[in-house]
């Protein structure tokens, strides 16, 4: 599969890093494309797009951004079905939107730099992914970036990156402190 272009959903700056760098040395240049509606609180939204942009602009790729701070909808979308969110809402609907905004654009391949996390669920991921290529009929560019995932956060770190401790949504945020939460909450009632 030889593109010369391919549109890449992007999470953010770090996890970019090697996606862009094993793109381009196979001679593929990507278009990255923000549209993250499951990172919250805003802040953290605001932080991660900034920094992409700044490094968007260090590294001389063309980035698409969307503006769709989602926490309504994405509460509504996930509530009934927490464990899920990841496959049934935060993979679906970014991955569509990116092979939508793929095809209006004239891109005949799509990809994500949430295949480079060891911490995703992958296959669920590029399963979801062959379904919408097959719906919208724009190819999905599959690779396993995971091999690259820690060179990619130590170039990160050495650029001064912003370097995010969640996925994104609270209650990926939640599962972080999920020891802490259970210590404090063996301790029951505290009076001081």
């Amino acid at each position: 599969m030889a593109h010369k272009k391919v549109f890449m959903h992007t999470c953010c700056a770090p996890c970019s890093v090697f996606c862009i760098d094993s793109l381009r040395a196979e001679g593929i240049e990507p278009t990255c494309f923000w549209f993250n509606p499951n990172i919250h609180p805003y802040i953290e939204y605001k932080t991660r797009r900034d920094c992409l942009k700044e490094y968007l602009r260090t590294v001389r790729v063309r980035g698409v951004f969307v503006e769709k701070y989602g926490l309504d909808d994405f509460c509504r979308a996930v509530v009934s079905d927490i464990p899920n969110r990841c496959v049934n809402y935060c993979y679906r609907a970014r991955m569509t939107q990116t092979a939508l905004e793929a095809k209006r654009r004239g891109f005949f391949a799509f990809t994500t730099t949430l295949l480079v996390s060891p911490y995703q669920k992958h296959e669920e991921l590029k399963a979801v992914c062959e379904e919408i290529a097959e719906m919208t009929g724009v190819e999905f560019l599959y690779r396993d970036f995971r091999k690259g995932f820690r060179e990619g956060q130590k170039k990160a770190r050495e650029l001064g990156l912003y370097m995010q401790k969640y996925c994104g949504c609270v209650f990926s945020e939640e599962e972080r402190y999920s020891r802490q939460i259970l210590k404090d909450m063996e301790r029951g009632v505290v009076e001081i």
